[in-house]
């Protein structure tokens, strides 16, 4: 049987007001797909950059946003273990996210423990798999190690420093003044990146340089974070924030990003520099990028549920205002993730 799906759409390149709302029939769910019902998805920067045509590879408009979600399985699909039905999973799904119901493959979803809360697993989906994918799986820092995390206080910067302290890495995390209380209690050493003297301060707190820099804000500053490394060092790019506002092709910033990143690796001085794309290979390894994201992320809500990582909600707002909550995401006002929760019925 169809459901009735409440969806919120990105129209085109519009202010977070000029977000819709469309209610439309979701057929059943096919062979290997399920039906899941939203428990809670969030905004991440990706949104941000997506209202205004500036995501990477973004669809065209119109579409319905929401990078991943939370939620409990209501129906299945031929195929698909009947017991799933009433479980609850998260998948990421780069868009579409934002809607009370979604149809889904059952292979992409992971499993997450009943006593947890959904909005707190909501923080640490993406934003948990990116961080101990980086940080494992890209840099590999050893215990005893020191990192620069950029925008400490955010969704992927918090979790990488509670996952970098849990694996005893030193840290030290950029962030506006008003959010270094909040770095500190993380784990790590606060500096104001908009302080004139920012990467003179982490040269001064790592004399002899770092064993990695990850940096989502791409443009001139790149250039400081690959100098901060030492010897044997890496440098992770994720992101070209500084672009976000900025008119033109939006692939063009990236692409300009990719090759500074292979250019300095080429020179012969031992320190590696490195962009990670989430989506890496999963157009032709699709089994092993599930089972990657399932490792990870099981990995991940393990130590959230030990207390290990602690999930940073900004804010918790139904999915109708999801224009207020973008606009908050976008504030630079907020420590951690907005996240989107069902309306009350």
């Amino acid at each position: 049987m169809s459901s009735t799906a409440t969806e919120i759409v990105l129209p085109g390149k519009v202010e977070p007001t000029g977000l819709e709302i469309r209610v439309r029939e979701l057929p059943a769910p096919a062979a290997g797909q399920v039906i899941l019902r939203m428990d809670a998805t969030g905004v991440s920067f990706a949104e941000q950059q997506m209202r205004r045509g500036k995501y990477y590879d973004q669809p065209a408009f119109p579409f319905v946003p929401g990078y991943d979600v939370v939620g409990t399985v209501t129906a299945v699909g031929p195929g698909v273990d009947p017991a799933m039905v009433g479980g609850r999973y998260a998948a990421v799904t780069k868009i579409g996210g934002w809607a009370s119901l979604l149809r889904l493959d059952a292979a992409d979803l992971v499993p997450v423990p009943d006593r947890l809360d959904p909005a707190e697993v909501e923080t640490v989906v993406v934003n948990g798999i990116t961080a101990w994918q980086m940080l494992h799986r890209v840099a590999k820092v050893r215990r005893g190690g020191t990192i620069v995390v950029l925008g400490a206080n955010g969704g992927v910067g918090s979790t990488l420093v509670q996952l970098a302290r849990h694996a005893g890495i030193t840290v030290i995390g950029t962030a506006a003044a008003r959010h270094h209380e909040m770095v500190r209690e993380l784990g790590a050493t606060p500096v104001d990146y908009r302080g004139p003297g920012l990467y003179a301060r982490i040269r001064e707190l790592a004399p002899d340089g770092v064993d990695a820099v990850f940096d989502h804000v791409g443009g001139d500053g790149l250039v400081e974070s690959w100098q901060l490394l030492r010897r044997g060092g890496t440098l992770v790019s994720y992101g070209t924030a500084t672009s976000k506002d900025v008119e033109g092709n939006s692939q063009l910033p990236v692409l300009k990003l990719f090759g500074r990143l292979m250019l300095w690796n080429y020179l012969p001085n031992g320190r590696g520099a490195h962009f990670y794309n989430f989506w890496a290979g999963r157009r032709f390894t699709l089994k092993a990028f599930r089972s990657r994201l399932r490792t990870d992320l099981t990995e991940v809500l393990k130590l959230l549920s030990a207390g290990v990582v602690t999930p940073q909600v900004a804010a918790r707002i139904p999915l109708s205002q999801a224009g207020t909550a973008l606009t908050l995401a976008e504030s630079r006002t907020v420590a951690g993730k907005v996240v989107l929760l069902p309306d009350a019925a």
